[in-house]
């Protein structure tokens, strides 16, 4: 990916979460809506951890490799 393609896709993620999370806060305090989306933020946060955790462990093996 370019550096250009790298920024733009990132202000657009960033633009979206910050429109679900004002829905979010928008919202009744009992509407489904608020709980479907807290939901999905919840997962999207454990899969983000999940794979920041793969690319740790990866990382950590190639520079073993590398030192070796």
């Amino acid at each position: 990916m370019t550096k250009q393609t790298k920024l733009l896709t990132g202000l657009l993620a960033g633009a979206a979460l910050g429109a679900a999370i004002a829905l979010v806060l928008a919202s009744d305090k009992n509407d489904v809506f608020k709980q479907k989306a807290g939901d999905w933020l919840c997962d999207l946060l454990d899969n983000s951890k999940d794979k920041m955790g793969t690319i740790g462990n990866l990382l950590v093996e190639n520079l073993r490799k590398v030192k070796a």
